[in-house]
């Protein structure tokens, strides 16, 4: 066990001065000039280089991006180029949770639709459910995210009046406050991947059924809802788990058009503007924190396998 688990961290440490490295590299060879980021256009070039100097832009790559690391091994992500200037690990700290409320909220409720839907999918397959649900879902997939927050909007803002359209309460100041404001994001990404919970359960649960423990159930007279849900569903999850941690880490980091359409202050939002000011030590910072929660969480979920099929315990050993 503790060899897997120094292992498991050897792993998650090289994966993440990959993308450390991937990340400053293809920053630094992007067009602009962080100084004029910092300055603005029109300033004397004596002004510039000082500034080069101050933020060490005139050192070697390798020099810089080792400096970086040692910060950001300590917790010392750097310095906000652009005003509000101030340290990165704060505007990340400031924006992270409401990215990983959406994204666990927009999981949460995602499950929630799928398991039902893909139990009763499967257990009438090719029938008028199957078919009904099978075509709900490829509806759902071929809508962009955009297109789906915006008809929510539409539905549940403009015509009904039950949700604000941008707003955002701190979960902090008012819980019921912060989830009524945060339900119609995470609806919005909610459905996007309940539809693919929904298609990976249902093939997973139709394969299992047709096991011969199932067959073995069925014989001794168990109900079809208590073979689904003691028998069949466990077995099954494997595939819905895996997907469920790769989500966590994909949308922490991009659920910046939900957090566009509903004006959220989140990390997408914050990725972005940061590119778009040539706000560098920000996009690094905010990129390596992400990386974090990704490889983090899909670490968690390789080790939850032994919890859902024992098998997986004994063939590690």
């Amino acid at each position: 066990m503790i060899r897997r688990l120094l292992l498991s961290v050897a792993e998650l440490v090289a994966v993440l001065l990959m993308v450390s490295l991937g990340v400053f590299g293809l920053l630094a060879l992007v067009p602009g000039d962080p100084a004029v980021a910092v300055l603005g256009e029109g300033r004397a070039p004596e002004e510039y280089d000082a500034l080069r100097r101050q933020l060490g832009l005139d050192e070697p790559f390798w020099s810089r991006y080792l400096d970086w690391l040692g910060g950001a091994v300590t917790g010392d992500l750097g310095t906000s180029l652009v005003p509000p200037q101030g340290p990165v690990l704060d505007r990340i700290v400031s924006a992270l949770p409401v990215s990983v409320e959406l994204a666990l909220l927009g999981l949460v409720m995602a499950v929630a639709i799928a398991v039902p839907l893909a139990m009763w999918s499967a257990s009438h397959p090719g029938g008028r459910a199957d078919r009904s649900i099978g075509a709900a879902t490829f509806g759902l997939l071929s809508m962009p995210s955009f297109l789906v927050g915006l008809l929510l909007i539409a539905l549940l803002v403009n015509t009904l009046d039950l949700f604000p359209r941008n707003e955002w309460v701190r979960l902090g100041e008012s819980v019921s406050g912060n989830l009524h404001h945060a339900f119609l994001p995470a609806l919005t990404i909610a459905l996007m991947e309940a539809a693919m919970f929904t298609r990976i359960l249902r093939n997973d649960l139709v394969t299992t059924l047709r096991e011969d423990f199932i067959l073995s159930a069925r014989a001794r007279g168990m109900t079809p809802l208590r073979i689904l849900l003691s028998d069949a569903l466990r077995p099954s999850s494997f595939s819905l788990v895996t997907v469920l941690g790769l989500s966590i880490g994909r949308l922490v980091g991009s659920t910046v058009i939900v957090e566009y359409l509903f004006a959220l202050p989140g990390m997408g939002k914050l990725v972005i503007d940061a590119a778009n000011q040539g706000n560098y030590p920000v996009v690094q910072g905010a990129v390596l924190v992400v990386a974090v929660v990704y490889v983090g969480s899909n670490t968690l979920i390789d080790r939850s396998y032994g919890l859902l099929d024992p098998r997986t315990r004994r063939a590690r050993v």
